[in-house]
């Protein structure tokens, strides 16, 4: 999975990096962990991801 490619991975102030911002639940975690395929994963360029984030 290409996360930093995904309109969801977003830089976190608080812990000074990039994380996914989905809460997934357990069952999901575990799903995507076994499939590697992110039912949440959305393609964003890197404008697309700017115009997102202002």
């Amino acid at each position: 999975m290409d996360c930093e490619n995904c309109m969801n991975y977003e830089y976190d102030e608080e812990l000074e990096e990039y994380a996914c911002s989905i809460n997934m639940d357990e069952d999901e975690y575990v799903r995507w962990l076994s499939t590697k395929k992110c039912p949440y994963f959305r393609f964003g360029d890197e404008y697309s991801i700017v115009r997102k984030q202002n």
